[in-house]
């Protein structure tokens, strides 16, 4: 079974975000919520982050669209799809700095919407495709892993490891200047790679708990990015951390 893609709709107008909602629903997407304000996009992008976000430029509040998008890629990159009535030029010359990945004009039509994320998947799908992917690893050797890269065994020491983050059949295995794709499930990382180091803090994450910068109530932040901690293993890594 095909992982469903994941939205998050931003858009003030409670009757067009609960009708594009219900609409993606029926068309097989997950919609991770529906958010009025950018503040609260921000948060919900931080703590749930969907694959793409449909984003209204004019939103009401301290933050438009455009000022959201900016906030929420300070920390995590995703696609985004600006929903916007203003054809100035302005607007759209500003919009481009955060690389949206559309534009949706308003008054909304699904077909424009569906046709756009489907664009957006398809883009994403082959940046994906451009990251390589590594085959497998060896198993653990005192303080480092050795991964193929380029048809080459290399070592990946445990210290450089921020976090893991799990991709259907696949692990982002990310440091902090490159980032290697393992076909490899979580648990079959989590059960190779030392217990006292790595700890998982969600379905999804698998983290280097010397390298946590923040933990907070329902997240964590590494290099400013923001991962989810969700209630069942937040007791477990508060564990660890007293022993370090």
């Amino acid at each position: 079974m095909n992982k469903k893609t994941r939205i998050l709709i931003v858009e003030d107008d409670m009757i067009i975000a609960a009708n594009i909602s219900l609409q993606l629903t029926k068309a097989g997407y997950e919609v991770t919520g529906i958010e009025s304000r950018g503040e609260e996009a921000v948060i919900h992008s931080r703590l749930n982050p969907p694959d793409i976000i449909l984003m209204d430029i004019n939103l009401k509040g301290r933050l438009n669209g455009i000022e959201s998008v900016k906030r929420i890629q300070e920390v995590i990159d995703i696609p985004v799809i600006y929903i916007t009535a203003n054809n100035d030029e302005a607007t759209f010359e500003e919009a481009k700095h955060t690389h949206p990945f559309a534009f949706i004009a308003k008054p909304i039509t699904m077909s424009n919407v569906l046709r756009s994320l489907a664009l957006a998947e398809e883009q994403f799908k082959t940046r994906e495709e451009s990251v390589p992917v590594e085959e497998n690893y060896i198993a653990l050797l005192n303080d480092r892993i050795f991964i193929r890269h380029h048809g080459q065994m290399v070592k990946l020491l445990l210290q450089d490891i921020l976090y893991i983050e799990a991709d259907r059949n696949y692990c982002h295995v990310m440091t902090s200047k490159k980032e290697y794709v393992l076909t490899t499930t979580l648990k079959e990382m989590q059960n190779k790679l030392p217990e006292e180091i790595f700890v998982r803090v969600h379905r999804s994450f698998l983290v280097n708990i010397s390298k946590l910068d923040v933990v907070a109530e329902a997240h964590v932040e590494i290099n400013r990015k923001a991962i989810p901690l969700s209630k069942s293993n937040r007791e477990g890594l508060l564990k660890h951390l007293q022993t370090i």
